[in-house]
């Protein structure tokens, strides 16, 4: 009879050490950056526990990021409400000092800023996931490096930066046993359709604020799209399970903003999706010039807070954000300290507005953000000096959408002290290196207006003007062939005044054709290729700015482009 019974119980361990669900043991303590050291080893490592009843072993087990996975656990029995810290093999004799560790091969490295986080099971399923990143420290101090990031709640493991904190433990973290910032903090908050985006015509994916229920986030009928379309398939995706992929019946149209809802969806605490349910989508193109403008820019923050840029889409298209690029010019003149302004797709409609930063709490902290999450935060921000300096947005292409050289001399002249004061642009189809569209935010707007229509916004009226450019290919060699293009324009009222500048492809001014010409209803100019130097220019695409005003206030801007060409010898 005892050994029927120590059969049968040695059976059941080892049933319950191979049988487990998805959020039966989690990542609860993470160990991105040792450095500098407060208490601990200078390792990293993560910690996971086992908040079930039952044992459970994590032989062939491995743990992983975005950029691949670990080697196999070893033989482990991860006891009930147990933890285990997981390391490289060169860290775990300093990491058993502080409780059960376990070594394998081809640890991740755990990225300071953020990291994407999954731990999967013998069988391939994966068990738990986390996207962490720097915010989630809640802490400026301890962000810098040499305390770990803490679960609050184990039993709300998706609830993200509202379930996590660096750690209060003076040595810096818990490795081993219970975290330091261990307390009943239990997810009540339903999830949220944070934006939209496409594969290809057919093919979408709905990105929530926290991952699903699988089964719930697979139901095809939990989705519904307008503009007569319809969903014929749905995936929940891994490791997160925060994203759903959904197919159509039938293929999104161009130049089309579509909304999509989404109902019936639950969070892993079976929350259920309210009122944030819905998201635009459509098809996206290239950003081009003039497309997207830079719109608001703080370059001198107030003392200990941080510079941000805001953008606007100022077209009738939409653009991808993963595909757009922040820098600014170095001594020489160069593009340089060039950012990729968000790591994946996030779609900007006609009218939108948004903000890069290098600290999203420190925005929020300083002026109203009417929509955080508009504002998107970056490591690291191009430098944009107090006194001056250039703001500069790249397309995916690494072509110019828009520049300024901004001044601080643009600011509003009776401002004493300029700090945390924004510039705004006045009118968004203004010119953007004319100081005159741009001005101070008002005070009271709070000195800034990120994320929504800018305190000093003003439309300038349009006049009925037509710019003709031919041709649009042209040859300057002398051969008595297309040696120059005509700028021709049109007018419907006299008492105008035009100025043309000619810029490269890189968004540099390499002649001033016209300055503060008069014009009749009619006219034209010619360029010979040629720089304001008079030496001849690369062979490339310029692009010909034409902007045209009165003194009544009205004004016009033309951007017509031109292939200057040469014959191959």
């Amino acid at each position: 009879m005892k050994t029927t019974c120590l059969i049968l119980l040695t059976f059941l361990v080892h049933f319950y050490a191979i049988s487990q669900n998805r959020y039966d043991v989690v990542i609860d303590e993470i160990m991105a950056d040792p450095a500098p050291q407060v208490g601990l080893p200078d390792n990293e490592w993560i910690e996971l526990k086992n908040i079930t009843t039952l044992p459970i072993n994590l032989q062939d087990w491995h743990i992983g990021d975005a950029a691949g996975q670990s080697g196999a656990f070893p033989d482990f029995i991860l006891q009930p409400d147990s933890f285990v810290i997981v390391c490289t093999n060169s860290a775990l004799t300093a990491m058993s000092v502080f409780g059960a560790a376990i070594s394998v091969t081809s640890f991740p490295s755990l990225d300071n800023n953020g990291d994407q986080l999954f731990l999967r099971d013998a069988n391939g399923n994966i068990i738990h996931a986390v996207s962490y990143s720097s915010t989630w420290y809640q802490n400026v101090l301890k962000k810098d490096g040499g305390w770990t990031l803490e679960m609050i709640d184990t039993k709300s493991p998706c609830a993200g930066i509202s379930n996590w904190k660096a750690s209060i433990n003076p040595q810096g973290g818990t490795p081993g046993t219970k975290n330091s910032v261990d307390v009943i903090n239990s997810d009540q908050t339903p999830p949220k359709l944070k934006n939209v985006y496409t594969i290809d015509s057919v093919t979408i994916v709905a990105v929530f604020d926290e991952p699903l229920d699988s089964l719930e986030g697979a139901r095809a009928g939990n989705y519904s799209i307008d503009g007569g379309l319809s969903i014929s398939g749905a995936t929940t995706l891994a490791p997160l399970f925060n994203s759903v992929q959904l197919k159509l019946n039938n293929p999104l149209l161009a130049n089309t903003v579509y909304t999509l809802t989404v109902i019936n969806v639950i969070d892993c605490s079976s929350n259920k999706i309210g009122s944030s349910n819905n998201a635009k989508l459509g098809l996206p193109v290239e950003a081009s010039a003039s497309g997207i403008v830079i719109n608001e820019i703080l370059f001198n923050p107030k003392a200990g807070g941080y510079d941000y840029v805001e953008f606007y889409n100022n077209s009738n298209k939409i653009f991808d954000a993963s595909k757009l690029f922040a820098a600014n010019r170095n001594t020489g003149g160069d593009i340089s300290s060039i950012e990729r302004i968000f790591s994946i797709p996030y779609y900007i409609f006609p009218g939108d507005y948004f903000v890069i930063t290098e600290n999203v709490a420190s925005l929020e902290m300083n002026y109203l953000v009417k929509n955080p999450d508009a504002a998107f935060e970056l490591s690291s921000l191009p430098s944009y000096p107090d006194d001056e300096g250039d703001v500069i947005l790249l397309n995916g292409q690494g072509n110019v959408v828009d520049e300024v050289k901004y001044s601080k001399d643009w600011q509003f002249k009776l401002i004493d002290n300029a700090e945390g004061i924004s510039l705004e642009r006045i009118d968004p189809a203004g010119r953007s290196q004319d100081k005159t569209n741009w001005h101070s935010a008002a005070s009271t707007a709070g000195y800034g207006t990120p994320t929504y229509k800018n305190s000093q916004y003003r439309q300038t009226q349009i006049i009925n003007a037509t710019i003709d450019i031919t041709p649009k290919i042209f040859s300057p060699d002398n051969d008595g062939h297309d040696d120059v293009t005509t700028i021709q324009y049109k007018i419907t009222e006299p008492g105008y005044v035009a100025n043309i500048t000619i810029f490269d492809s890189q968004g540099r001014p390499v002649r001033y054709l016209v300055k503060n010409g008069t014009l009749g209803l009619n006219g034209l100019w010619n360029w010979d290729g040629l720089d304001e130097k008079g030496n001849k220019l690369a062979i490339e695409t310029y692009i010909i700015y034409t902007e045209i005003f009165n003194l009544q206030g009205k004004k016009q801007h033309f951007k017509n482009t031109v292939v200057l060409a040469r014959k191959l010898n």
